[in-house]
């Protein structure tokens, strides 16, 4: 029997194979049904979805927990275009992420071809590098490229762009996947790490804000260390939640949500902000740098250009032995006691919803139950919208990666999908997807993907028929609001049609044991919860009086 020659598709799956892929998320089509036929010979899992979103964003959630790119693949022209909202995503957010997509063939790209679209054009904004393959030996090549862009530091998506005619194209024996590499950070040079300890001893007022690359550089143990030897506060951004343990006495909880809070007093009282994992992106610095304070910056990558951030000194190398080496060259031995003492107000006010029932259910006693049936693992997806915001201030994390927020691109819809790629890299920890009603119908066509693969995680509904993030702002800018509101169809029904389980909550007193028992079943549950965004204007109304006692 005549053995088949390889062709390209079957080089890029060698080369997916060496890259350490698991999972590809996506939808066959015409254009891609060579790298299909290699996949099936492949030990490389297939995800099939109903929806291109879908797949990009679970592309993005595998790669932000594992580290690793996650991988998402569309067929040509509508296919590839519907990724583009989950690779931004991925990219804006630094969530390493390879989208591949089908194409017409190299001989029809001078003319008008069906579903023709110049993708690596529309691509190349959105991503580290995109790239189109023309000649089967540059396979190997790209896809190391894409891999490689897409995991180094800062990571973000990349994109491979493979002609169907080159697809099918034979390659030669000597034709091999290249060697993945794993470069190690620099270490900081001595004089940044002396110039940043001397800052750090003398300062009056020092302020932590860690951003999201502590979680990536697994630096978070030796940011706690940090902290507790140098007696200082903590702020983390919504994306590094988790960074410092929340019970923690030096953690002073999240910074981001729309409205001035503690978090933004304590920046303006501050006289330095050291800076660590932290990316503009994440939460402006026009939005918190307000005062004089000097800012030290400590991360992989050099400091953004931005007028409102402009780092006294930059700290730039691995960021866990920045850490270290300048703790074991600064002394402090004051306790910051009026942050402390602002501390103490922060948990009195989130423990006195611990006892509410009334109902609808408060966002605030929501996430506190919440909090009571999840472990320090366990990891909750937010959507984006009234959701996050309550996330970001009421769900407390001890550990990193237990809180994927999307805050770069912010983009709705995130997670349902991000949940099932949560539960396919941890089967062993409990998952719960929070989201709005308006975020939840946007992908949850993905509740069918759930129940093929059987990853049983749970779904909370915070339910109020608008678009209440929107609402909330039209109402603090003008107020009123117009155009937000919507009905939703049945959520208990919706989950049975799709094989779940469906719950919902008839008074506060229920979400609890709900969430207990929900935990226990072997499908996907989605829990319609009615939920209170009375609370969003009432939250506006005392950060406004807090803002003017503190």
């Amino acid at each position: 029997m005549k053995t088949k020659q390889r062709n390209t598709a079957d080089l890029l799956v060698e080369c997916l194979e060496e890259e350490g892929v698991h999972y590809i998320f996506g939808i066959p089509g015409e254009e891609n049904l060579a790298i299909m036929e290699a996949l099936k010979r492949s030990k490389i899992e297939f995800i099939t979805v109903r929806h291109e979103q879908g797949a990009a964003f679970m592309a993005d959630v595998y790669g932000r927990l594992t580290g690793k790119a996650g991988v998402c693949m569309a067929t040509l022209g509508p296919g590839a275009t519907n990724l583009i909202t989950g690779v931004a995503d991925a990219d804006c957010d630094g969530a390493p992420l390879v989208a591949i997509s089908g194409q017409v063939g190299t001989d029809k790209m001078h003319i008008t071809a069906h579903q023709y679209l110049d993708l690596r054009s529309m691509f190349e904004p959105i991503t580290r590098r995109a790239y189109t393959v023309v000649r089967p030996d540059t396979m190997a090549e790209i896809t190391r490229l894409a891999f490689k862009y897409a995991e180094r530091e800062k990571p973000g998506a990349t994109f491979i762009d493979l002609p169907v005619n080159i697809s099918k194209m034979p390659v030669g024996d000597d034709e091999r996947p290249l060697q993945r590499k794993t470069i190690q950070p620099e270490t900081a040079l001595e004089a940044q790490i002396e110039a940043a300890a001397s800052m750090i001893s003398y300062a009056k007022n020092p302020v932590i804000l860690a951003g999201s690359s502590v979680i990536r550089s697994h630096a978070t143990e030796m940011l706690t260390k940090f902290a507790e030897k140098l007696k200082l506060p903590v702020i983390n951004t919504m994306m590094a939640k988790g960074a410092i343990p929340f019970d923690n006495p030096y953690s002073m909880w999240t910074v981001g949500i729309p409205m001035d809070d503690y978090q933004t007093k304590m920046l303006e009282k501050a006289s330095l902000v050291i800076a660590i994992g932290y990316d503009i992106i994440e939460y402006a610095p026009a939005k918190w740098h307000m005062s004089n304070a000097d800012i030290i910056h400590i991360d992989t990558m050099p400091a953004d250009i931005n007028k409102n951030y402009q780092p006294e000194v930059e700290v730039v190398g691995n960021i866990p032995d920045a850490l270290e080496r300048i703790m074991n060259k600064a002394a402090r031995l004051q306790e910051p006691v009026p942050f402390l003492n602002l501390r103490k107000q922060m948990v009195e006010e989130h423990e006195s919803y611990a006892q509410d029932l009334s109902y609808p259910v408060k966002p605030q006693k929501a996430l506190i139950d919440c909090r009571r049936v999840m472990d320090k693992d366990d990891i909750v997806i937010s959507d984006v919208g009234a959701n996050k915001v309550w996330v970001a201030r009421h769900y407390n994390c001890y550990k990193p990666n237990t809180c994927i927020i999307s805050n770069g691109f912010a983009t709705m819809g995130l997670a349902v999908p991000g949940a099932i790629a949560a539960k396919l890299v941890h089967p062993d920890r409990k998952v719960l997807a929070i989201t709005g009603d308006a975020g939840f119908m946007m992908n949850c066509q993905e509740f069918e993907t759930a129940h093929r693969l059987g990853t049983n995680f749970v779904t909370l509904i915070f339910n109020d028929r608008s678009y209440g993030l929107i609402k909330w702002k039209q109402d603090m800018q003008y107020g009123h609001h117009e155009y937000v509101d919507f009905t939703n169809p049945d959520f208990v029904k919706f989950a049975e049609s799709m094989g779940a389980i469906g719950y919902r909550i008839e008074k506060a007193e229920d979400l609890l044991p709900t969430l207990i028992k929900s935990f226990k079943q072997d499908k996907p549950v989605i829990i319609d919860c009615p939920i209170d965004y009375s609370e969003n204007m009432k939250l506006t109304h005392h950060l406004e009086e807090l803002m003017k006692e503190l």
